[in-house]
């Protein structure tokens, strides 16, 4: 968890948001997308971050927008 999370301050903004695809995340971090996926519902529950969906201009959905808290 910890790994995950200081991969996403990392490529955080100045607002604390960034926007990485979960299979990136897995691969730049060696970790399964299984263990990526449980790793942020954990990081969600404890409040350390917040998720949104993101959506194409054409209504498809996009990587997810990531809140660091």
């Amino acid at each position: 968890a910890v790994a995950v999370y200081l991969y996403l301050a990392d490529r955080a903004n100045k607002e604390g948001q960034c926007w990485p695809a979960i299979p990136t995340i897995a691969d730049e971090l060696n970790l399964l997308v299984s263990t990526v996926k449980r790793v942020l519902h954990d990081l969600r529950g404890a409040g350390l971050i917040i998720t949104e969906q993101r959506y194409q201009k054409r209504g498809g959905k996009s990587s997810l927008l990531y809140t660091l808290r």
